[in-house]
């Protein structure tokens, strides 16, 4: 007799496998890292002689010798153009091609007036609006509504977005490339005082770091293994063929050679 084993379309089997739980992927196990941090932020430098002087807008305007330099040094940029050998239009364009892969990118350091610097990497290709939405990013949400403008100095060379010369132009052919320092002014004038915190958002201070102090000329020492300059001969071992003797006309590591006849100046 046989007997036909029907089994419910609802009911599951169950298996060794399906009860054990799925097991950790390794996406899971990985440890999250947080992204690293695209900018650096410098604290107002400690100055010695307590807090500088704060300058008014007539100190960077250029005074009549600035000028005059400036157009002794523009002549004399056009005299040497005039004089160089004429370049074909691929010559051009080879160097100015050698030139942007040289420097695909621009560090961009905004000095802020109390003197704390923002700094951050930019592409070269950017434009300079970047650099402002990078800046009005980082501020606090009761500054971002207030205007702001980067500048150079000296002389001043404002960087206007709404300027048509400089909102089309990238960074490289704005002549920031490889790094530049831009100060920024508010049209808020209570913002601008060097006595006023830079007004950056809790998170971008978060990252503050002290400004690196280059090292004092005077203070540095001196390299081993080696005489410094100014050092004397008589350091040399003695006994040595090579030491020099004061007036003897002969250098360390040179033989005394004999000048011709027809050389000497007759002695009358």
């Amino acid at each position: 007799m046989s007997s036909d084993l029907t089994i419910h379309p609802d009911a599951s089997v169950s298996s060794p496998q399906a009860d054990q739980p799925n097991p950790p992927t390794d996406v899971a196990m990985q440890s999250f890292e947080p992204p690293k941090v695209q900018f650096r932020l410098y604290r107002p430098p400690q100055s010695k002689g307590g807090a500088p002087i704060e300058l008014p807008d007539a100190y960077f305007q250029p005074s009549p010798a600035d000028l005059k330099a400036a157009q002794a040094s523009l002549a004399a940029r056009s005299q040497s153009l005039q004089n160089a050998p004429l370049r074909t239009q691929a010559m051009r364009e080879a160097e100015d091609k050698a030139r942007r892969a040289k420097w695909p990118t621009t560090t961009i350091r905004v000095r802020f007036p109390d003197r704390t610097q923002l700094e951050k990497a930019f592409p070269s290709n950017n434009k300079i609006r970047s650099v402002y939405a990078f800046v009005r990013e980082s501020l606090r949400e009761d500054v971002k509504p207030i205007k702001f403008v980067l500048y150079q100095t000296p002389p001043k060379r404002e960087l206007k977005v709404s300027d048509p010369n400089v909102r089309d132009l990238s960074l490289f052919d704005l002549q920031l490339a490889p790094s530049s320092v831009l100060h920024l002014k508010f049209e808020d004038e209570s913002l601008n005082h060097i006595t006023v915190p830079a007004p950056l958002s809790p998170e971008v201070l978060a990252h503050a770091e002290e400004f690196p102090i280059p090292p004092d000329p005077e203070e540095a020492p001196a390299p081993s293994g080696g005489r410094t300059l100014g050092s004397s001969s008589s350091s040399s071992a003695p006994g040595t063929s090579s030491a020099s003797k004061t007036g003897s006309g002969t250098t360390l590591g040179s033989t005394e050679k004999k000048i011709p006849k027809w050389l000497k100046l007759s002695k009358k």
